[in-house]
């Protein structure tokens, strides 16, 4: 079985400030849909809230950055 290493925040992020659902779900190793789901069910997933524009959510990488970090999201 090969593992396939996480790609680097910056790496996925490039120059954004928000990347899209299924980069936010790649980063913290699960399905676009669990994502999804918590957001639907809590407004929020890993204690990180996205904006909305259309029908996407764009998550904050300041945020994703904080909480990878192993700090609590604000």
């Amino acid at each position: 079985m090969t593992v396939t290493p996480l790609p680097a925040l910056a790496t996925v992020s490039g120059n954004r400030d928000h990347i899209t659902t299924a980069e936010f779900a790649r980063t913290f190793c699960v399905k676009a849909q669990t994502v999804r789901k918590n957001y639907c069910l809590d407004g929020h997933c890993f204690d990180i809230r996205p904006i909305k524009v259309g029908n996407r959510l764009l998550w904050p990488v300041a945020a994703v950055s904080t909480r990878l970090s192993g700090e609590a999201a604000r």
